[in-house]
């Protein structure tokens, strides 16, 4: 029986998870003649796999990235909020003179370094809570991709094994990523850069380090000091959007001669710039035209969405303008603050949801629903945005005429 079945059952019956735990204990086995020709010393990899256990839940998000699968507005309004931004420009101030040394090595600003950072962890608020040995050695072996994260099993193993990082609570995203700017074993141990001296490259307890290390990371990437990552545009009306997408890029007199603005009217540079026309919601929304720089911002996560987020909110701590068109949605989404507030206001209606943090899990869309269906909006899919939250506000005295929604 295959070990993801194996790992299937071991959720329904104590003799299956027997059989899934022996299945995975066969599999680590496998691995350690791997991680031995990968460089690994076999001690090693006993001493640090000895008590693993497999995690099926990770399983279940190999397809579900919310880059890919959350609305776009939905997705930058939870990473380019206001209180991100707040947060960021303190960082900013707080480790000036870092990011200064950083800037006059690497080359890129503070601004996108902190950006990266507040995107990645929320400044350091957020390294995930999944054990990182666990979670890995799961993907090595069920699920798709098994060589690509037994390849980074192997790279964390030899992290550990150098002595940068501790076994000891290392625990990050479901995938492996971890530290302040969440790296990758892999990329880590090709780029992680020792900052702050001390003889250790530690992406996890050094800020020092981990602002450096992003830093070289976007400079390998093929970042170009002092130039923007892009700038927000207007297209025409009838403008042919199958010249759209990252990779289809022009010079900016060619974008400029098809009618395509900078965003206040004024024209695109006639230069021989290269540059890409991206169009995350079709011709009806937001445009920018990006620019190198925003090429190595996108290496860090291959993901639209999550590039425009750094972009977007570095733009903000460099106090650049905002975003100006709006998205083509009659419901926008919300900022953490807004979500909170949205909470807020379930739980004076009776809503069991717990407590009022700005994460949308499970309850707190069921309490949506609820009230979705009592004010009769459509579609009532328990989606936090804008609508909801206004419903609600003028009407949050009221009792609710639903039954609490609770565990």
């Amino acid at each position: 029986m295959k070990f993801a079945a194996l790992l299937l059952l071991a959720a329904l019956a104590p003799t299956a998870s027997a059989t899934a735990d022996a299945a995975f204990s066969h599999c680590l086995q496998t691995l350690r003649g791997k991680a031995s020709a990968a460089g690994v010393p076999p001690a090693a990899f006993d001493a640090y796999t000895r008590d693993l256990s497999p995690d099926p839940s990770v399983l279940e998000l190999l397809d579900a990235q919310p880059e890919f699968t959350t609305p776009i507005w939905d997705y930058l309004a939870a990473l380019v909020d206001s209180r991100r931004i707040a947060q960021g420009r303190e960082m900013l101030a707080r480790h000036a003179e870092t990011l200064e040394r950083v800037e006059e090595k690497y080359r890129v600003d503070p601004a996108t370094v902190v950006a990266v950072w507040g995107v990645e962890s929320d400044y350091g608020q957020v390294f995930g809570k999944r054990p990182l040995l666990q979670s890995l050695a799961t993907l090595s072996c069920a699920g798709r991709r098994q060589s690509f994260f037994q390849g980074e099993l192997f790279a964390l193993l030899k992290l550990l094994h150098a002595g940068d990082l501790s076994a000891d609570g290392l625990a990050g995203s479901w995938a492996g990523a971890f530290g302040h700017t969440q790296f990758m074993p892999s990329t880590y141990a090709r780029i992680a850069v020792d900052f702050d001296g001390d003889g250790r490259r530690d992406l996890v307890s050094s800020i020092a380090d981990a602002l450096a290390s992003t830093a070289h990371y976007l400079q390998r990437s093929g970042w170009r000091g002092g130039e923007p990552w892009g700038f927000e545009v207007r297209i025409p009306e009838g403008f042919d959007v199958s010249l759209a997408g990252r990779k289809n890029k022009r010079a900016l007199a060619d974008w400029s001669e098809r009618g395509i603005t900078r965003v206040d009217g004024e024209p695109v540079p006639n230069a021989d710039v290269k540059a890409a026309l991206l169009l995350p919601a079709g011709a009806a929304g937001p445009a920018w035209l990006a620019l190198r720089n925003y090429d190595a911002i996108y290496s860090y996560n291959a993901a639209e969405s999550y590039a425009l987020a750094i972009a977007l909110l570095s733009d903000q701590l460099r106090d650049a303008p905002a975003q100006q068109t709006p998205w083509p949605t009659d419901d926008p989404g919300l900022g953490r603050d807004e979500r909170q507030q949205l909470q807020r206001l379930l739980l004076a209606r009776g809503h069991a949801i717990g407590e009022a943090d700005g994460l949308i899990g499970t309850l707190t869309r069921r309490a949506i629903v609820v009230e979705q269906q009592r004010l009769g909006l459509e579609p009532a899919d328990g989606r936090a945005g804008r609508k909801i939250l206004d419903a609600l506000l003028p009407a949050h005295t009221e009792p609710a005429n639903e039954s609490p929604v609770g565990e």
